[in-house]
């Protein structure tokens, strides 16, 4: 995380981009859409955030593992406008699993990472049954020649059912997912706004060599359990009313940076 982000443990801001084109709550233009955007990234960069994760959070009901080129493409806009105005190391994700349209936006727009869904193994989302990726999608980036893109993988994912790996711990999908060349792990709650289990954290921090993230329910009172985490992924409660699809709160970023500047170094 040092070298990607500059920061031994990393804060990373979702930047939810609004409903995009073809999508059922689109009512914007792009336009409108960057310049938001773009505000947002202002807001996190100035309080003291160490990268930005650019997502379509707004594009529900969400398809499974592949998008149009009209969400591709407006992406790409919205994340050209973001890399333009700020500096800050930038992460890309496409719901739901739409990891090879995830790649192909980082490729276009600079950025750095991307966060995957079902890397491996299977889960049930809400979108359906979603599968292993890792294969196919490492071969994409080694076809477009972006290796130097890091591959953050979500295990045990949010919003899904895991009935299906009951017999596999979260310690083991860790284990498989360092095996199938992730470059990071991404640990969630149940749900968005969900805080993770911080022996969750723990477990997967202690079964794999790869840098864990917490990837939802951060805020300013819990950073302190998750000393195993090497960077955190906010969004939800620096939003006015801890509510994802508000505007930023101003006052609840910077709470959360001053809170992540008294944490001790990193336990690993």
């Amino acid at each position: 995380m040092l070298e990607l982000c500059g920061a031994p443990r990393a804060l990373i801001g979702m930047l939810h981009v609004g409903a995009l084109p073809g999508t059922p709550a689109a009512r914007e233009p792009l336009a409108a859409l960057a310049e938001r955007a773009v505000r947002e990234a202002r807001v996190y960069r100035d309080a003291g955030f160490h990268a930005l994760l650019l997502e379509n959070m707004h594009d529900r009901p969400y398809l499974k593992g592949a998008v149009g080129p009209e969400i591709v493409a407006g992406m790409t806009a919205v994340g050209v406008e973001v890399r333009r105005a700020v500096a800050l190391p930038l992460g890309v994700q496409v719901l739901a699993g739409a990891n090879r349209e995830a790649l192909a936006v980082a490729l276009a727009i600079g950025a750095v990472f991307v966060r995957v869904e079902g890397f491996v193994f299977a889960h049930v989302a809400d979108e359906g049954l979603i599968e292993s990726s890792a294969g196919e999608l490492l071969r994409y980036r080694r076809a477009l020649g972006a290796e130097g893109i890091r591959v953050f993988a979500d295990i045990k994912k949010k919003h899904s059912a895991h009935a299906i790996t009951a017999d596999v711990s979260l310690a083991e999908t860790a284990r498989a997912a360092e095996f199938f060349l992730a470059d990071g792990l991404v640990v969630t709650g149940a749900a968005t706004g969900d805080p993770a289990d911080p022996a969750d954290v723990e477990a997967a921090a202690a079964a794999a060599s790869l840098p864990v993230l917490v990837g939802s329910g951060v805020h300013a009172d819990n950073l302190g359990r998750y000393q195993g985490a090497a960077g955190f992924i906010v969004g939800s409660s620096v939003k006015q009313g801890g509510t994802w699809d508000r505007p930023l709160d101003e006052a609840r970023v910077a709470e959360l940076v001053r809170a992540a500047r008294e944490l001790p170094p990193p336990a690993r």
